[in-house]
Protein backbone atom coordinates (compact mmCIF):
# COMPACT_ATOMS: atom_id res chain seq x y z
CA UNK A 1 0.00 0.00 0.00
CA UNK A 2 2.94 2.31 0.60
CA UNK A 3 3.96 1.95 -3.05
CA UNK A 4 0.38 2.80 -4.11
CA UNK A 5 0.43 5.90 -1.94
CA UNK A 6 3.72 6.99 -3.48
CA UNK A 7 2.33 6.49 -7.00
CA UNK A 8 -0.70 8.63 -6.17
CA UNK A 9 1.42 11.34 -4.54
CA UNK A 10 3.61 11.50 -7.64
CA UNK A 11 0.58 11.82 -9.92
CA UNK A 12 -0.99 14.69 -7.97
CA UNK A 13 2.20 16.74 -7.65
CA UNK A 14 1.87 20.31 -9.03
CA UNK A 15 4.26 19.44 -11.84
CA UNK A 16 2.10 16.55 -13.03
CA UNK A 17 -1.05 18.71 -13.01
CA UNK A 18 0.44 21.83 -14.60
CA UNK A 19 2.33 19.88 -17.28
CA UNK A 20 -0.66 18.96 -19.51
CA UNK A 21 -2.14 22.45 -19.09
CA UNK A 22 1.10 24.10 -20.24
CA UNK A 23 1.41 21.76 -23.23
CA UNK A 24 -2.15 22.53 -24.36
CA UNK A 25 -1.71 26.29 -23.90
CA UNK A 26 1.62 26.28 -25.72
CA UNK A 27 0.21 24.45 -28.74
CA UNK A 28 -2.96 26.56 -29.06
CA UNK A 29 -0.96 29.77 -28.54
CA UNK A 30 1.36 28.82 -31.38
CA UNK A 31 -1.55 27.86 -33.64
CA UNK A 32 -3.37 31.12 -32.88
CA UNK A 33 -0.19 33.08 -33.62
CA UNK A 34 0.09 31.37 -37.01
CA UNK A 35 -3.62 31.36 -37.92
CA UNK A 36 -5.27 34.33 -36.15
CA UNK A 37 -7.90 36.06 -38.30
CA UNK A 38 -10.15 38.66 -36.68
CA UNK A 39 -12.66 38.52 -39.55
CA UNK A 40 -13.35 34.84 -38.83
CA UNK A 41 -14.29 35.65 -35.23
CA UNK A 42 -16.80 38.23 -36.49
CA UNK A 43 -18.89 35.32 -37.78
CA UNK A 44 -19.52 34.12 -34.21
CA UNK A 45 -22.78 35.37 -32.75
CA UNK A 46 -23.74 34.58 -29.17
CA UNK A 47 -27.49 34.20 -28.62
CA UNK A 48 -29.87 32.36 -26.28
CA UNK A 49 -29.64 29.51 -28.77
CA UNK A 50 -25.90 29.43 -27.97
CA UNK A 51 -26.65 29.13 -24.27
CA UNK A 52 -29.07 26.26 -24.94
CA UNK A 53 -26.60 24.25 -27.03
CA UNK A 54 -23.71 24.90 -24.64
CA UNK A 55 -25.91 23.42 -21.90
CA UNK A 56 -26.58 20.45 -24.21
CA UNK A 57 -22.80 19.99 -24.56
CA UNK A 58 -22.38 19.96 -20.78
CA UNK A 59 -25.36 17.60 -20.48
CA UNK A 60 -23.68 15.20 -22.93
CA UNK A 61 -20.71 15.01 -20.57
CA UNK A 62 -23.12 14.40 -17.68
CA UNK A 63 -24.62 11.47 -19.63
CA UNK A 64 -21.13 10.22 -20.33
CA UNK A 65 -20.18 10.20 -16.64
CA UNK A 66 -23.56 8.76 -15.63
CA UNK A 67 -23.02 5.84 -18.01
CA UNK A 68 -19.62 5.16 -16.45
CA UNK A 69 -21.07 5.34 -12.94
CA UNK A 70 -23.90 2.94 -13.82
CA UNK A 71 -21.46 0.56 -15.48
CA UNK A 72 -19.04 0.32 -12.56
CA UNK A 73 -21.95 -0.10 -10.14
CA UNK A 74 -23.37 -2.98 -12.20
CA UNK A 75 -19.90 -4.55 -12.49
CA UNK A 76 -19.58 -4.43 -8.71
CA UNK A 77 -22.90 -6.24 -8.28
CA UNK A 78 -24.29 -3.03 -6.72
CA UNK A 79 -21.78 -3.37 -3.87
CA UNK A 80 -20.57 0.14 -4.66
CA UNK A 81 -22.94 2.92 -3.63
CA UNK A 82 -23.75 5.76 -6.04
CA UNK A 83 -21.42 8.13 -4.15
CA UNK A 84 -18.55 5.65 -4.18
CA UNK A 85 -19.09 4.95 -7.88
CA UNK A 86 -19.02 8.67 -8.70
CA UNK A 87 -15.86 9.13 -6.64
CA UNK A 88 -14.10 6.26 -8.41
CA UNK A 89 -14.98 7.62 -11.85
CA UNK A 90 -13.61 11.08 -11.04
CA UNK A 91 -10.44 9.60 -9.53
CA UNK A 92 -10.03 7.44 -12.62
CA UNK A 93 -10.63 10.34 -15.02
CA UNK A 94 -8.14 12.50 -13.15
CA UNK A 95 -5.34 9.96 -13.41
CA UNK A 96 -6.21 9.54 -17.11
CA UNK A 97 -5.90 13.31 -17.52
CA UNK A 98 -2.36 13.43 -16.12
CA UNK A 99 -0.95 10.37 -17.90
CA UNK A 100 -0.27 9.73 -21.62
CA UNK A 101 -3.33 8.54 -23.54
CA UNK A 102 -1.76 5.15 -24.26
CA UNK A 103 -1.37 4.55 -20.51
CA UNK A 104 -4.53 6.12 -19.12
CA UNK A 105 -5.66 5.82 -15.50
CA UNK A 106 -6.17 2.06 -15.32
CA UNK A 107 -2.85 1.45 -13.54
CA UNK A 108 -4.34 2.86 -10.32
CA UNK A 109 -8.00 2.02 -10.98
CA UNK A 110 -7.78 -1.31 -9.13
CA UNK A 111 -6.55 0.58 -6.06
CA UNK A 112 -9.43 3.08 -6.28
CA UNK A 113 -12.05 0.31 -6.47
CA UNK A 114 -10.38 -1.76 -3.76
CA UNK A 115 -10.18 1.13 -1.30
CA UNK A 116 -13.90 1.79 -1.75
CA UNK A 117 -14.67 -1.62 -0.22
CA UNK A 118 -14.26 -4.18 -3.03
CA UNK A 119 -11.83 -7.09 -2.62
CA UNK A 120 -8.66 -6.95 -4.72
CA UNK A 121 -9.66 -9.87 -6.96
CA UNK A 122 -13.08 -8.41 -7.70
CA UNK A 123 -11.55 -4.93 -8.18
CA UNK A 124 -9.17 -6.34 -10.76
CA UNK A 125 -12.05 -8.07 -12.55
CA UNK A 126 -14.05 -4.82 -12.65
CA UNK A 127 -11.16 -2.85 -14.14
CA UNK A 128 -10.45 -5.54 -16.73
CA UNK A 129 -14.13 -5.68 -17.67
CA UNK A 130 -14.31 -1.90 -18.15
CA UNK A 131 -11.18 -2.00 -20.29
CA UNK A 132 -12.67 -4.84 -22.37
CA UNK A 133 -15.95 -2.96 -22.88
CA UNK A 134 -14.25 0.32 -23.84
CA UNK A 135 -12.04 -1.37 -26.41
CA UNK A 136 -14.99 -3.38 -27.75
CA UNK A 137 -16.88 -0.13 -28.41
CA UNK A 138 -14.06 1.22 -30.58
CA UNK A 139 -13.42 -2.09 -32.32
CA UNK A 140 -17.10 -2.33 -33.35
CA UNK A 141 -17.78 1.34 -34.10
CA UNK A 142 -14.75 2.10 -36.28
CA UNK A 143 -15.66 -0.44 -39.02
CA UNK A 144 -19.30 0.70 -38.86
CA UNK A 145 -18.15 4.28 -39.40
CA UNK A 146 -16.05 3.18 -42.39
CA UNK A 147 -19.12 1.43 -43.88
CA UNK A 148 -21.55 4.30 -43.24
CA UNK A 149 -19.39 7.27 -44.23
CA UNK A 150 -17.81 7.98 -47.59
CA UNK A 151 -14.05 7.41 -47.41
CA UNK A 152 -13.35 10.66 -49.23
CA UNK A 153 -15.54 12.57 -46.75
CA UNK A 154 -13.89 10.87 -43.79
CA UNK A 155 -10.25 11.36 -44.78
CA UNK A 156 -10.08 14.26 -47.25
CA UNK A 157 -9.89 17.56 -45.38
CA UNK A 158 -10.35 20.88 -47.15
CA UNK A 159 -7.35 23.17 -46.77
CA UNK A 160 -5.12 20.46 -45.28
CA UNK A 161 -2.08 19.32 -47.24
CA UNK A 162 -1.78 15.69 -48.29
CA UNK A 163 1.13 14.97 -45.94
CA UNK A 164 -0.89 15.88 -42.82
CA UNK A 165 -3.91 13.95 -44.11
CA UNK A 166 -1.85 10.79 -44.59
CA UNK A 167 -0.22 11.24 -41.18
CA UNK A 168 -3.62 11.42 -39.49
CA UNK A 169 -4.76 8.30 -41.35
CA UNK A 170 -1.70 6.43 -40.07
CA UNK A 171 -2.37 7.69 -36.55
CA UNK A 172 -5.90 6.26 -36.81
CA UNK A 173 -4.68 2.94 -38.22
CA UNK A 174 -1.99 2.75 -35.53
CA UNK A 175 -4.42 3.53 -32.72
CA UNK A 176 -6.98 1.02 -34.00
CA UNK A 177 -4.31 -1.67 -34.40
CA UNK A 178 -3.18 -1.18 -30.81
CA UNK A 179 -6.78 -1.44 -29.58
CA UNK A 180 -7.49 -4.50 -31.73
CA UNK A 181 -4.37 -6.37 -30.59
CA UNK A 182 -5.00 -5.46 -26.95
CA UNK A 183 -8.65 -6.59 -27.13
CA UNK A 184 -7.72 -9.84 -28.89
CA UNK A 185 -5.13 -10.70 -26.23
CA UNK A 186 -7.42 -9.69 -23.37
CA UNK A 187 -10.36 -11.66 -24.81
CA UNK A 188 -8.21 -14.75 -25.31
CA UNK A 189 -6.94 -14.53 -21.74
CA UNK A 190 -10.26 -13.77 -20.08
CA UNK A 191 -12.60 -16.04 -22.02
CA UNK A 192 -10.49 -18.79 -23.61
CA UNK A 193 -7.12 -19.69 -22.08
CA UNK A 194 -6.01 -17.54 -19.12
CA UNK A 195 -3.18 -19.87 -18.08
CA UNK A 196 -1.91 -20.02 -21.64
CA UNK A 197 -1.82 -16.22 -21.82
CA UNK A 198 0.11 -16.01 -18.55
CA UNK A 199 2.60 -18.58 -19.85
CA UNK A 200 3.04 -16.53 -23.04
CA UNK A 201 3.52 -13.32 -21.04
CA UNK A 202 6.19 -14.91 -18.86
CA UNK A 203 8.01 -16.22 -21.94
CA UNK A 204 7.99 -12.76 -23.54
CA UNK A 205 9.24 -11.09 -20.39
CA UNK A 206 12.25 -13.39 -20.21
CA UNK A 207 13.90 -11.20 -22.82
CA UNK A 208 16.59 -8.95 -21.36
CA UNK A 209 14.88 -5.77 -22.57
CA UNK A 210 11.62 -6.67 -20.78
CA UNK A 211 13.02 -8.56 -17.78
CA UNK A 212 12.68 -5.62 -15.36
CA UNK A 213 8.87 -5.80 -15.76
CA UNK A 214 8.68 -9.60 -15.35
CA UNK A 215 7.21 -9.32 -11.85
CA UNK A 216 4.44 -6.99 -13.09
CA UNK A 217 3.72 -9.36 -15.98
CA UNK A 218 3.43 -12.26 -13.52
CA UNK A 219 0.91 -10.28 -11.43
CA UNK A 220 -1.07 -9.33 -14.54
CA UNK A 221 -1.19 -12.97 -15.62
CA UNK A 222 -2.38 -14.03 -12.18
CA UNK A 223 -5.09 -11.35 -12.29
CA UNK A 224 -6.30 -12.66 -15.65
CA UNK A 225 -6.51 -16.24 -14.33
CA UNK A 226 -8.33 -15.09 -11.18
CA UNK A 227 -10.82 -12.95 -13.11
CA UNK A 228 -11.44 -15.29 -16.03
CA UNK A 229 -13.81 -17.66 -14.25
CA UNK A 230 -15.89 -14.82 -12.79
CA UNK A 231 -16.28 -12.92 -16.07
CA UNK A 232 -16.93 -16.00 -18.23
CA UNK A 233 -19.92 -16.92 -16.07
CA UNK A 234 -21.62 -13.53 -16.19
CA UNK A 235 -25.12 -13.59 -17.75
CA UNK A 236 -26.03 -12.14 -21.14
CA UNK A 237 -28.14 -9.45 -19.45
CA UNK A 238 -25.09 -8.42 -17.41
CA UNK A 239 -23.00 -7.83 -20.54
CA UNK A 240 -25.94 -6.17 -22.30
CA UNK A 241 -26.38 -3.64 -19.47
CA UNK A 242 -22.68 -2.91 -19.11
CA UNK A 243 -22.08 -2.54 -22.85
CA UNK A 244 -25.22 -0.40 -23.15
CA UNK A 245 -23.83 1.94 -20.50
CA UNK A 246 -20.49 1.97 -22.34
CA UNK A 247 -22.18 2.75 -25.66
CA UNK A 248 -24.15 5.69 -24.26
CA UNK A 249 -21.09 7.03 -22.41
CA UNK A 250 -18.79 7.21 -25.41
CA UNK A 251 -21.50 8.25 -27.87
CA UNK A 252 -22.59 11.13 -25.62
CA UNK A 253 -18.99 12.28 -25.40
CA UNK A 254 -18.73 12.50 -29.19
CA UNK A 255 -21.90 14.57 -29.47
CA UNK A 256 -20.23 17.36 -27.43
CA UNK A 257 -18.57 18.87 -30.50
CA UNK A 258 -21.82 18.67 -32.47
CA UNK A 259 -23.54 20.62 -29.71
CA UNK A 260 -20.74 23.21 -29.63
CA UNK A 261 -21.02 23.82 -33.38
CA UNK A 262 -24.81 24.07 -33.13
CA UNK A 263 -24.36 26.72 -30.44
CA UNK A 264 -22.94 29.19 -32.96
CA UNK A 265 -23.83 27.95 -36.44
CA UNK A 266 -27.07 25.99 -36.00
CA UNK A 267 -28.31 26.63 -39.52
CA UNK A 268 -25.14 25.46 -41.27
CA UNK A 269 -25.28 21.71 -40.64
CA UNK A 270 -27.70 19.11 -41.96
CA UNK A 271 -28.01 15.64 -40.43
CA UNK A 272 -25.50 14.12 -42.87
CA UNK A 273 -22.90 16.70 -41.87
CA UNK A 274 -23.68 16.17 -38.19
CA UNK A 275 -23.07 12.43 -38.55
CA UNK A 276 -19.81 13.08 -40.43
CA UNK A 277 -18.63 15.33 -37.57
CA UNK A 278 -19.54 12.56 -35.11
CA UNK A 279 -17.67 9.99 -37.22
CA UNK A 280 -14.56 12.13 -37.39
CA UNK A 281 -14.57 12.58 -33.62
CA UNK A 282 -14.56 8.82 -33.10
CA UNK A 283 -11.61 8.51 -35.48
CA UNK A 284 -9.94 11.44 -33.72
CA UNK A 285 -10.13 9.70 -30.32
CA UNK A 286 -8.50 6.62 -31.85
CA UNK A 287 -5.71 8.86 -33.15
CA UNK A 288 -5.23 10.31 -29.66
CA UNK A 289 -4.40 6.86 -28.31
CA UNK A 290 -0.89 7.13 -29.74
CA UNK A 291 -0.28 10.59 -28.27
CA UNK A 292 2.69 10.58 -25.85
CA UNK A 293 1.47 13.65 -23.92
CA UNK A 294 -0.69 13.58 -20.75
CA UNK A 295 -4.35 13.33 -21.73
CA UNK A 296 -3.39 13.99 -25.35
CA UNK A 297 -2.62 17.65 -24.48
CA UNK A 298 -1.47 19.64 -27.50
CA UNK A 299 -2.02 16.75 -29.89
CA UNK A 300 -5.81 16.82 -29.29
CA UNK A 301 -6.04 20.55 -30.03
CA UNK A 302 -3.92 20.15 -33.18
CA UNK A 303 -5.98 17.22 -34.52
CA UNK A 304 -9.23 19.06 -33.74
CA UNK A 305 -8.11 22.07 -35.76
CA UNK A 306 -6.88 19.99 -38.71
CA UNK A 307 -9.57 17.30 -38.76
CA UNK A 308 -12.68 19.36 -37.92
CA UNK A 309 -11.54 22.78 -39.10
CA UNK A 310 -13.40 22.58 -42.43
CA UNK A 311 -16.73 22.69 -40.58
CA UNK A 312 -15.85 26.09 -39.08
CA UNK A 313 -15.48 29.60 -40.59
CA UNK A 314 -11.70 29.70 -40.25
CA UNK A 315 -8.62 28.12 -38.71
CA UNK A 316 -8.49 30.58 -35.80
CA UNK A 317 -12.14 29.85 -34.96
CA UNK A 318 -11.37 26.11 -35.10
CA UNK A 319 -8.61 26.67 -32.54
CA UNK A 320 -10.99 28.62 -30.30
CA UNK A 321 -13.54 25.80 -30.56
CA UNK A 322 -10.81 23.29 -29.70
CA UNK A 323 -10.12 25.22 -26.50
CA UNK A 324 -13.83 25.32 -25.63
CA UNK A 325 -14.10 21.59 -26.38
CA UNK A 326 -11.23 20.79 -24.04
CA UNK A 327 -12.66 23.08 -21.35
CA UNK A 328 -15.80 20.92 -21.31
CA UNK A 329 -14.36 17.44 -21.88
CA UNK A 330 -10.90 17.49 -20.27
CA UNK A 331 -10.01 20.29 -17.87
CA UNK A 332 -12.93 19.76 -15.44
CA UNK A 333 -11.53 16.32 -14.52
CA UNK A 334 -8.05 17.75 -14.18
CA UNK A 335 -9.07 20.47 -11.75
CA UNK A 336 -11.66 18.35 -9.90
CA UNK A 337 -8.92 15.87 -9.14
CA UNK A 338 -6.88 18.55 -7.39
CA UNK A 339 -9.62 18.70 -4.73
CA UNK A 340 -10.81 15.08 -4.70
CA UNK A 341 -7.55 13.11 -4.78
CA UNK A 342 -5.76 14.66 -1.75
CA UNK A 343 -8.83 14.12 0.47
CA UNK A 344 -9.19 10.57 -0.80
CA UNK A 345 -5.51 9.82 -0.13
CA UNK A 346 -5.77 11.32 3.35
CA UNK A 347 -8.87 9.25 4.15
CA UNK A 348 -7.47 5.92 2.96
CA UNK A 349 -3.76 6.30 3.68
CA UNK A 350 -3.71 8.87 6.49
CA UNK A 351 -3.79 6.37 9.35
CA UNK A 352 -1.08 4.29 7.70
CA UNK A 353 1.16 7.34 7.34
CA UNK A 354 0.52 8.58 10.89
CA UNK A 355 1.10 5.13 12.39
CA UNK A 356 4.36 4.81 10.53
CA UNK A 357 5.49 8.23 11.73
CA UNK A 358 4.58 7.38 15.33
CA UNK A 359 6.27 3.95 15.37
CA UNK A 360 9.59 3.59 17.27
CA UNK A 361 11.38 2.46 14.13
CA UNK A 362 10.58 5.75 12.42
CA UNK A 363 12.27 7.77 15.13
CA UNK A 364 15.80 9.00 14.67
CA UNK A 365 16.52 8.98 18.42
Amino acid sequence: MQDSEQQLTQKISPYKIIYPVLIGLAVVSYMLYKEFDITAFQQITFTWNSVLWLLVAVFCMFIRDLGYVIRIRVLSGNRLSWIKSIRIIFLWEFTSAVTPSAIGGTSLAILFVNKEGIKVGRSSAIVMATSFLDELYFILMFPLILLCVSQSDLWNMAGVNEGISKSLIWFAVGGYSIKFIYLAILSYGLFKNPRGLKYLLMKCFKFKLLRQWRHNANEAGSDIIRNSYELRHMSFSFWLKTFGATFFSWTARYWVVNALLMAFWAGHYNWATQFLIFARQLVMWIMMLVSPTPGGSGFAEFVFKEYLGEFLPGASVAIAMAILWRLITYYPYLFAGVFIVPKWVSRHFGNHTRNKAASPTSSNS
